[in-house]
């Protein structure tokens, strides 16, 4: 029984060793970055691997990293998400009220349509758009991993979602210094500048420092919005893959992965509702948690490392303005709705 699995094991070990070794540069490279520009560049883990495995990409096209990296990039990574649900509990998101749930529902379904539907006015992959989509309305590069999963593959498949992957990040980090003074201006009170920036804000580490640096209840209330966004991560990508497999049923262009992952992700979620309010198992598990996050974290890091090993510089520098005015489109699409709501809530 061990040798098998050692034989099935063996062709993994080079890819997913080049791109753990890519990630752990990325970690090791993140205080330095940040020490180097004096604190005004803060580039996440994820992003740094990413730039890291897209220019060693001519060493990782060799065969033998191919077997590793796709493992990476489609085993592992959906691993990874589904230990996200340890992040998140149902008593937060019920707290939130029916009509913030609608309204966060109601923009995210909103800017993944705006996305595919901007990806054809501008002559691009309708792949793109979704993953534009995804990221806006989600949660930035998580889900841009995460919908890469379930679309159907075309020729700029890897660059789109590399291009994905920092255009969230860049914009999160714009929007995060942008939007605290835009609810000041709309006269948004403490809870409607929390759904704000909860709703709107790609990534989880900027929705973070958006909140907290206006005050703690806005920050809380931030965070628990942007969780709820994430706890709609596993919904939103099977729908995408399922509009996919309607759209290319005669070419079978497109098919959705067996949802283990999604259950693992509800059912993590349930573990974290009732397992804190155990007196005997709050602390145990309290350390077993911090134990999977780290290692969520980790699939994460290691998949977007592999997603970049896997992208050749000539494909991102291909990209162009179209593929930016999608994605720009997207950020305006989640931000128009949410203050609309915000207005009538």
């Amino acid at each position: 029984m061990t040798m098998p699995m050692a034989a099935t094991a063996r062709p993994l070990l080079p890819g997913v060793a080049l791109a753990s070794a890519v990630a752990i540069a990325a970690v090791s490279a993140e205080p330095l970055v940040r020490q180097a520009s004096g604190g005004r560049l803060a580039l996440p883990g994820m992003v740094i691997a990413l730039i890291i495995g897209i220019a060693l990409h001519s060493l990782a096209a060799r065969p033998l990293f191919e077997p590793g990296l796709t493992f990476a990039v489609k085993k592992m990574l959906r691993w990874a998400i589904g230990l996200l649900g340890l992040r998140i509990a149902f008593g937060d998101i019920l707290g939130l009220g029916v009509g913030t749930l609608m309204l966060v529902v109601g923009s995210m379904g909103a800017t993944i349509a705006a996305g595919i539907w901007l990806a054809r006015r501008f002559s691009v992959h309708d792949g793109y758009g979704a993953l534009a989509g995804a990221a806006t309305a989600v949660c930035g590069a998580s889900a841009a991993l995460a919908t890469t999963t379930v679309l159907p593959n075309y020729p700029s498949k890897a660059a789109d979602t590399a291009f994905t992957v920092v255009a969230a990040n860049a914009l999160s980090t714009i929007v995060m210094l942008a939007y605290p003074p835009l609810a000041i201006l709309f006269g948004f009170d403490a809870t409607k500048t929390g759904i704000l920036l909860g709703a709107t804000i790609h990534d989880m580490a900027q929705v973070v420092g958006a909140g907290y640096a206006v005050s703690d209840p806005v920050g809380n209330a931030a965070v628990v919005v942007k969780l709820f966004r994430v706890f709609l991560l596993l919904p939103v990508v099977l729908i995408i893959g399922w509009w996919f497999v309607r759209q290319g049923q005669h070419a079978n262009a497109a098919k959705v992965p067996v949802p283990v992952f999604a259950l693992v992700f509800l059912a993590l979620v349930a573990v974290n509702s009732i397992l804190p309010a155990v007196p005997a198992l709050a602390a145990p598990y309290t350390v077993v948690k911090g134990w999977l996050v780290n290692l969520s974290n980790a699939g994460l890091l290691i998949a977007i490392a592999a997603l970049g090993l896997g992208t050749s510089i000539t494909a991102i520098l291909s990209i162009g303005w179209r593929h930016v005015a999608v994605f720009l489109g997207t950020t305006f699409v989640i931000l128009a709705i949410v203050v609309a709501g915000l207005f009538i809530l």
